[in-house]
């Protein structure tokens, strides 16, 4: 198992890549959690708030989760978003963090009623992890910046515990009857084969549970949500905290499949997308927010696999440089550069404008930032890109110099797509399981 693998800091809470998720999460409308108190005119409260003081939220089974609990996630999730969450979210946030650490300490509990156990050493094992791939430092100094934005490293070995712990437990009590047999995958093989050359679709989806009667606040949450996606949020991130599936524990990614492998409303949503875009579709017991992330063609190659051999001219600008100084110079760089006929003479144009001259190699079209894709994908051997940058980066050419094509795309072999059958199973089982345990709970709020 890998926890934590990928992804930068935006997304702490956001961010384990091969655990069964942390929680599923239900939608924050029908526990009485609303967090915004109102106080009309004329009106104080009266005592002081002490921050060091841990109240009871609510009682799980008799276990306690705090407000300071509480708090020390919400911090993570503002760290996440930049401190630019405004109020009304973060009182939103607080209600799916209380829903988020009840299921949590449930998932932990019904772990230990099966002797399950997750030791100190193995989740110190993993919060090391957590510190040298998400904040760049050792975990000494991820204390001391938890601290820092009102956070601990508390709140976040409680979760690596409640992940680590779901996810044994699944692997005992669940995985061992998800079976599928040869013959499901085989017969997924001749349908490949059967339909190569149509469109694959890579999608990420953030899934929301809801019953016929809390639909309403759900579809609310939901918009909410894809509000806070178009405006910049990170995907991950809220796929991660939000997303009741199992694949939340890899920021929603669903992998790539075929229409014919989705829910027929997920399906004709996807149909209809563009890349990057996402969008609310009712799906079979809820909502999903979906991301369309790519689109290949089925066993075909993609020019966008295509590797590159590739000269970076770049020029930077001394901080505090007007914009008016600078506008003449990214003239002269921007006509000059359009006129190099082969890498030949890239580095002689480089020396000429006193611009900086790295070598770029195995790179692929697709890794590239999206503005530049298509401009890749049109160019000739020897051309230069049009310059993009900005004042505080600089502004940089790429000159082709070669470009490798892409190899066949090789289907999913028979082991990736049992295994990935597997996984859809224990995902549906998993999300009955901690059902069943939020209903037989005995929880009391404060």
């Amino acid at each position: 198992m890998k926890l934590f693998k990928r992804l930068s800091f935006a997304a702490v809470l956001i961010s384990a890549t091969a655990l069964t998720p942390l929680n599923a999460q239900s939608t924050p409308d029908s526990e009485g959690n609303d967090a915004n108190l109102i106080a009309a005119d004329g009106q104080q409260l009266f005592g002081k708030n002490d921050p060091n003081v841990r109240r009871a939220t609510a009682q799980v089974n008799s276990e306690i989760i705090t407000g300071t609990d509480m708090d020390h996630r919400l911090a993570l999730i503002v760290a996440a978003n930049e401190n630019k969450l405004p109020p009304e979210e973060l009182a939103r946030f607080r209600a799916q963090i209380l829903t988020n650490l009840i299921d949590e300490t449930l998932q932990i509990q019904e772990a230990a009623a099966n002797k399950i156990e997750v030791t100190d050493a193995e989740v110190d094992q993993y919060f090391d992890r957590v510190a040298q791939q998400n904040f760049k430092r050792p975990a000494n100094q991820v204390e001391k910046y938890l601290t820092s934005i009102g956070a601990s490293v508390a709140t976040l070995k409680r979760q690596i515990k409640g992940e680590l712990s779901w996810s044994r437990l699944l692997s005992r009590n669940v995985r061992p009857s998800a079976n599928v047999s040869d013959d499901e995958v085989n017969a997924i093989i001749e349908r490949i084969k059967a339909t190569k050359g149509t469109t694959e679709y890579r999608l990420g989806e953030i899934y929301l549970s809801a019953t016929p009667e809390a639909m309403p606040a759900v579809t609310e949450n939901a918009k909410k949500i894809i509000d806070q996606l178009r405006q910049g949020a990170n995907f991950v991130a809220y796929a991660r905290q939000f997303s009741e599936a199992s694949t939340a524990s890899v920021g929603g990614d669903l992998g790539w499949l075929s229409l014919a492998q989705l829910p027929s409303s997920l399906a004709t949503a996807a149909a209809g997308m563009n890349s990057n875009e996402v969008q609310a579709v009712a799906s079979p017991g809820g909502i999903s927010i979906l991301l369309l992330i790519d689109k290949r063609q089925v066993a075909m190659s993609d020019p966008r696999d295509s590797v590159l051999s590739l000269k970076q001219i770049a020029i930077t600008f001394p901080a505090g440089t007007a914009e008016a100084q600078i506008a003449p110079l990214v003239k002269r760089f921007s006509e000059e550069t359009q006129q190099i006929a082969g890498c030949g003479v890239a580095d002689e144009m480089a020396a000429k404008l006193g611009a900086d001259v790295v070598n770029r190699d195995g790179i692929k079209i697709r890794d590239l930032p999206a503005p530049l894709q298509q401009v890749m994908l049109d160019l000739q051997i020897g051309q230069s890109t049009p310059p993009y940058g900005s004042l505080q980066d600089g502004v940089r050419v790429f000159v082709l110099c070669g470009r490798d094509a892409p190899e066949v795309a090789a289907s999913e072999s028979f082991d990736e797509i049992m295994s990935r059958l597997e996984e859809e199973r224990v995902n549906k089982r998993a999300r009955i399981y901690l059902r069943d345990l939020r209903r037989d709970a005995v929880i009391e709020y404060n």
